[in-house]
Formats: structure tokens, sequence, C-alpha cells
């Protein structure tokens, strides 16, 4: 598992001429055991990769929708070691699906940088996304990844200026991350005005490298017009607002995931 997968999902992807979708669940919610039935169900959907979420209690980027079940699975006791020893039982179960983890900065420093990206690639994980890194201060971090061979993706938003941009490009490795809006994430009626020439503009500068598009994506038309022009589709509120409190959240993870695959999976 690594880097090498990650890519040959973004490859299968293009090469039915569609978009990768990528799922955003935290680990540890509603609890452990229904966390992992959840993205079981998710892999047997046909999902191309999985962000697994590391919840933490003060997770700036999310909204609260992710708040609220982030702060569920802390209740109910999940740590980064937690995290992390879930991500070794699916792999442990025969689950090959790429999986990235998700996680914030301070949970990442208490736990020691290099120990971090070691702990995950030995427990199967093929990259981290950190949130709040910036590429400024990501050179140990990178290189850590760049020695166990697993992904760190960097993220460009709408207000970066056109020099940060470039450097979060240039630095990402898996997979640059667009916020497609300025604000936090969470379900939105409607995509961004001028969000395609704001994704153009990210793959001028990534050099190839796939650009997947997160935040605010929650309608299968949207999944369809962003697979138009992005490489990657990446949905978390709307995913855990629609199986989270459900009676069955696998079984529904499972249909939202198939029905918001069903624009660009037909075609194909």
């Amino acid at each position: 598992m690594g880097l090498k997968d990650i890519q040959i999902a973004f490859e299968q992807a293009r090469s039915e001429s569609r978009p990768a979708f990528m799922p955003y669940w935290p680990l540890g919610y509603p609890d452990q055991e229904t966390s992992l039935r959840v993205i079981e169900a998710l892999v047997a959907a046909g999902v191309d990769m999985i962000e697994v979420g590391v919840p933490f209690s003060d997770p700036l980027a999310d909204g609260p929708v992710i708040q609220r079940a982030s702060q569920i699975a802390l209740e109910h006791g999940i740590s980064v070691q937690g995290c992390i020893d879930l991500v070794r039982s699916l792999r442990d179960k025969g689950i090959k699906t790429p999986m990235l983890a998700m996680g914030y900065l301070n949970p990442l420093l208490a736990y020691g940088e290099e120990r971090y990206v070691s702990a995950w690639q030995a427990a199967g994980a093929d990259g981290l996304i950190i949130p709040d890194l910036p590429p400024e201060e990501s050179a140990d971090i990178r290189a850590y990844c760049a020695k166990k061979d697993i992904a760190l993706v960097q993220f460009t938003s709408p207000t970066s200026p056109a020099k940060r941009l470039a450097l979060g490009a240039s630095y990402a490795t898996g997979f640059v991350y667009v916020v497609s809006v300025t604000g936090v994430t969470g379900v939105r009626d409607n995509l961004a005005a001028g969000l395609r020439d704001y994704v153009e503009r990210v793959k001028a500068q990534a050099n190839g490298k796939p650009v997947a598009v997160g935040f605010g994506i929650s309608k299968p038309e949207h999944v369809r017009e962003i697979g138009q022009y992005a490489d990657g589709v990446i949905i978390g509120a709307a995913l855990i607002r629609a199986a989270g409190d459900a009676p069955d959240p696998a079984q529904a993870a499972y249909d939202f995931a198939r029905s918001m695959m069903a624009p660009v999976r037909s075609a194909t």
C-alpha cells in the first residue's frame, strides 16, 4: 500500500473517463465497530479511495456536521492510536481500497511527527491529509512521508495567492486537494461560482498531479459537473448527514455512495 496505489486509483478512473470518488468518514463514529462497517460498505459500493477522519476536538476546517461526528467519536473513546488500529484491522480483513488519514496538526505533534507517519504507513494508510499544515512548514513531514512512500496531500483554497497556490501544488504528493469554497466543510445546494476556472488554475500548477475537489459537494449533479474538469470528488458532510443517524449506517452509506456515483459510473 502507498503512493502508488493512489496513483493507480486515479489512473483507473481516468481510463473510464470519470472522476475518482472519495468519501470521507470519521473513524470511531458513531462508534468504532459501526465505523468499520461503514467503511466496508463504502468499499462494497465501489468507491475509489476513502478519506478516513481522525477526530479532533478543534477541527477548524470542519462545519457542524463533521464537528458533531468527531465529538461523538471522541466521547466514545477514539484516539489517534485507536484510529491507526482501526485502519490496521481493515487491512487485516482484506480491504485493499486506498485510504488516506485526515487529521489535524496538534494531535500529530503530540504523537510525534516521524512516529505518526511511520505508524500510519505500518497500519496500511496510503497517505496523509493535514488541513492545517502550511506548505511552508511541511518539510519534515514531507520527508518522513517520502521515506515511507506514502502521500502527503496539500490544500489550495479560493483565496490562495498565485504564489502560495503554486507552492502547495508543487509540494503535494498523491493529489492536490482543491477546497471549493471559502469557509468550512458542509452541505451546500450549489457549487461555487467560478469553480471550473479555479480548478483549471490549480491544474496548470500541478504538473500533471491529480486534482480533487472537496467541501460543499452534496448532490449527484455536483459530482457529474465537477467530473468534467477535476480528477476526483471528495464528499464528507453529506454522507455523514445521510448515514450517521440512520438505523443502519452501513447500508445508508452504501446507498448514498451508489447514488452519488451513478451519474458518472453509468456513462462508463
